[in-house]
């Protein structure tokens, strides 16, 4: 099993809106390398909730990736702001997970707790200037990181 974190802005998709959906397609990724660690993904990984650009960012919960290399049907929607001209149906070039719900911290871990605790060769979201949406995550890191969730 691997540990990820993955990025969503909370009034798009929050948390809580997982929650209430349970499982939910992460659709709408259109960077090649958080594509290509979306498609290295395995059944049964986690992967930690981050709400970025939002006051204060941070991680929020944990959620279990339900199915994976699922063709992203965004890229094929003319009218959807992740659509793709260059991908068809039969060259899909975006390839995403589907995740399921697992648990809201009881406290948000802010992305200023992040960086007093772990480095940014630790822990790439507190890097600075790090835009990338999809991220592996060390399992000693994650180990502190579900410490942390629950030490509160």
């Amino acid at each position: 099993m691997a540990y990820w974190l993955m990025k969503s802005e909370p009034d798009v998709y929050s948390i809580d809106d997982l929650e209430r959906d349970r499982t939910e397609l992460w659709d709408g990724v259109r960077n090649y390398q958080a594509r290509n660690f979306l498609t290295s993904m395995a059944l049964g990984d986690k992967a930690f909730f981050y709400h970025s650009n939002t006051k204060p960012p941070g991680l929020v919960g944990l959620m279990e990736i339900v199915a994976t290399n699922v063709v992203d049907p965004t890229q094929f929607d003319a009218s959807n702001k992740y659509y793709d001209p260059k991908s068809s149906p039969d060259s899909p070039r975006w390839h995403t997970v589907k995740v399921g719900y697992l648990k809201t911290f009881a406290q948000l871990i802010t992305l200023d707790q992040l960086k007093e605790i772990f480095t940014s060769d630790e822990l790439w979201v507190v890097r600075r200037g790090s835009r990338l949406s999809v991220m592996p995550v060390d399992e000693a890191v994650a180990q502190k990181l579900l410490h942390m969730a629950e030490a509160v």
